[in-house]
């Protein structure tokens, strides 16, 4: 299994990009949009991602994009962590992943990492057998080497894995290389394709587990 981090470990990308926004003042829906949308946002996110541009270097650019665009002032340091802190794990997506290991599916973290040392106060050992993080390998969805590389860290052949992630370009990304994949949306739809497309059913506890141990340290700056 190929599983992604963000939006799918973890709360919905889109609701704490919009809490973001909120929390600074702007439009909720402009820091995604300028993510999305925005040429230089988007070529400093895709360098960035790709481990050539520095956290600091991206958080200008973006504090930048959102003061020009009513942010009044938005101070870029910090901006990735403040971003970040509005994820928190998701208990059930969690439970489903330890489950499919637990059933003997190697699992992989594949993950276009937004900041360097993203994973650095996740403890994910317990979770998964590799990882591939975009910045560490100098590639990042979609591409094909990136799915290729993530493939072989587990041992499997592209047809035999299944990708699970929460934007739909990224799927398709995969299928370019002979992997089939899910558009995650919730735990239960997740595991409900595992089963009638692909056959796995992964045992799920009766209760998520508690999630204290996915953080490594409390983030003081929440």
């Amino acid at each position: 299994m190929l599983v992604d981090f963000a939006g799918v470990m973890t709360t919905s990308v889109l609701a704490g990009f919009r809490a973001f926004g909120a929390k600074i003042g702007v439009d909720p829906g402009l820091p995604i949009r300028l993510f999305t949308l925005d040429p230089r946002v988007r070529t400093a996110r895709a360098e960035l991602e790709s481990g050539v541009r520095a956290d600091e270097e991206f958080e200008a650019v973006l504090a930048a994009a959102l003061t020009e665009h009513g942010g009044g002032g938005v101070e870029p340091e910090g901006l990735l962590r403040r971003i970040r802190s509005e994820l928190e794990p998701d208990r059930e997506m969690i439970a489903l992943i330890a489950g499919l290991k637990a059933a003997g599916h190697p699992v992989a973290l594949v993950s276009n990492s937004l900041a360097l040392g993203r994973y650095d106060d996740v403890d994910l050992t317990e979770l998964v057998d590799a990882s591939v993080v975009s910045a560490e390998v100098g590639a990042r969805k979609p591409s094909r080497a990136f799915y290729e590389l993530a493939c072989e860290r587990l041992g499997i052949e592209p047809h035999e894995a299944v990708m699970i992630d929460d934007l739909p370009h990224n799927i398709e990304g995969a299928k370019r290389v002979g992997i089939d994949g899910i558009v995650h949306g919730s735990a239960g739809t997740t595991a409900e394709e595992l089963a009638t497309r692909f056959g796995v059913f992964p045992p799920l506890p009766p209760t998520p587990p508690a999630t204290d141990w996915f953080w490594r340290r409390r983030r003081s700056y929440r």
